[in-house]
């Protein structure tokens, strides 16, 4: 009779009523008092099952060969022979285990990666096939045809790109500053002369024309508006449908970018353009030197150029991360686009081939290009410093401290003052060109969303996070 667990003669044995197994008693009671189960079924057993078997108390004699301190020695030796020998079998399973796990991880983590690489593919797929139904939806409702994408630009706009810049270059150096241009002392005697109520709550972006007296700004429900800074009043209302997400002037018509993706073209207050190719809000709308091509960016990691003279699509280039802002150098052969990822990436206009990727610290709020040719400021969200970058090193060449998160930044004409907008205030940075030196001639506490320059830098038009206008002027 041998106990069940120890596979020896119980001193004390007891028996399973249940399934009728032999233990020894203290083995069994400590095997109870853990799992309540019978060790050998797996059934639940309490100590209350338990009989006690009585037998003969015998005194195991010990084995002939324990009789002698010899014997003794040798079993001693067999039993650490026996030891080394486990341990050296469980040190090779250890390491034959540890391959297999390895070899395990390896599988999962290449399994994973194409998991994420196919999920990428299909998700781009699917952004391609919403693309081209709205592609086709806007051309359908021109009356043009469906659009094919396509980068290089047709060979009269390349001409009329190339024209544009062969006669800014060879004018922007000896461009004198315009008679009657604000002064350095102008600008430093600045405050706000007049500001409105909300106008158009959920309002981010404002845009002057090209006289700097009418203010084109829209809002969260829909409707957009301009603005006369003379009347001070709202001269015309544009309703849009969908929150207004970025606005610009060709001329005297207003273009409008909405959340739908769709860009507005009006002229005295009526529509007379839809174009709706982005698959997501517009984010930014660009105009080239030459006036001839359309750029708007989106959410939807594109830019689109649209040639102005038939309105169509002329080209359009995928990149890799939503579009934040974007804008033309100033002779018109770059396109620069910022994005969520921290990137500046610059296109070659004329091909839309890559020809340059930058690193900024954060995600892209705005880029405004300097009239030098040479310089552009970029803000970075939540950020209170303005980066200028210098396009020949391709690297910063100066942080402004401003104070305040920085929204949105904006050169004057002739490439002498930085207008910032943030949450905390607006500020001007002068560049002085003799001493090389900079200084910030003004900082009001006015936040804002948006700012744009007026007539020959005279005044300054900042957006309210309220979507109203303050309005910083010569005291």
């Amino acid at each position: 009779m041998l106990c069940a667990i120890s596979g020896e003669a119980p001193q004390v044995p007891v028996a399973s009523r249940k399934s009728g197994n032999v233990f020894e008693k203290r083995l069994i009671e400590a095997h109870i008092a853990e799992h309540h189960t019978d060790p050998v079924t797996g059934e639940e057993l309490a100590v209350e099952d338990l009989i006690e078997l009585k037998s003969p108390r015998i005194v195991t004699p010990k084995p002939p060969n324990l009789t002698s301190i010899p014997s003794l020695l040798s079993a001693f030796q067999s039993e650490w022979d026996a030891i080394v020998l486990e341990s050296f079998s469980l040190k090779q399973q250890l390491s034959q285990t540890r391959q297999e796990l390895s070899t395990a991880l390896y599988q999962n983590d290449a399994a994973t990666r194409v998991v994420v690489r196919l999920t990428q593919e299909r998700d781009e797929a699917r952004e391609a096939l919403s693309n081209v139904t709205v592609s086709g939806s806007g051309a359908v409702a021109n009356g043009d045809a469906m659009q094919v994408d396509g980068q290089a630009l047709p060979q009269e706009l390349v001409d009329k790109v190339d024209e544009t810049q062969q006669q800014l270059f060879a004018t922007r150096r000896k461009r004198p500053i315009p008679e009657g241009w604000a002064t350095a002392d102008d600008i430093t005697s600045f405050d706000v002369t007049s500001s409105t109520e909300p106008l158009y709550p959920g309002s981010a972006s404002i845009s002057l024309n090209e006289s700097g007296s009418l203010g084109l700004f829209g809002g969260a429900d829909g409707v957009a508006g301009i603005y006369s800074i003379a009347e001070q009043k709202v001269v015309q209302t544009l309703k849009c449908g969908t929150p207004v997400t970025a606005t610009a002037w060709l001329g005297s018509r207003a273009i409008i970018g909405t959340s739908a993706g769709v860009i507005k073209v009006f002229e005295n207050g009526d529509e007379t353009v839809e174009l709706g190719d982005h698959a997501g809000p517009v984010t930014s709308i660009a105009l080239h030197p030459s006036g001839a091509i359309l750029a708007t960016g989106g959410s939807d990691k594109r830019f689109i150029f649209y040639d102005l003279s038939t309105l169509k699509v002329v080209s359009q280039v995928y990149t890799e991360a939503e579009i934040t802002c974007s804008a033309f150098h100033v002779d018109g052969v770059l396109f620069f686009t910022g994005s969520t990822d921290g990137k500046i990436r610059i296109f070659d206009v004329k091909t839309g081939s890559s020809m340059a990727v930058l690193d900024a610290t954060g995600p892209v709020r705005s880029i405004s290009f300097s009239e030098n040719g040479t310089w552009f400021a970029v803000a970075e969200k939540g950020s209170s410093s303005v980066t200028v970058w210098d396009l020949r090193k391709q690297a910063p060449i100066k942080h402004l401290d401003v104070g305040s998160p920085v929204d949105s930044i904006h050169w004057d004409y002739t490439g002498q003052f930085l207008a910032t907008a943030g949450s905390g205030n607006v500020t001007v940075q002068q560049y002085t060109k003799s001493s090389k030196s900079w200084s910030e001639p003004v900082r009001k506490a006015v936040p804002a969303k948006d700012v744009a320059w007026g007539t020959n830098a005279s005044s300054l038009v900042a957006l309210t996070p309220e979507g109203g206008l303050s309005i910083l002027g010569a005291a």
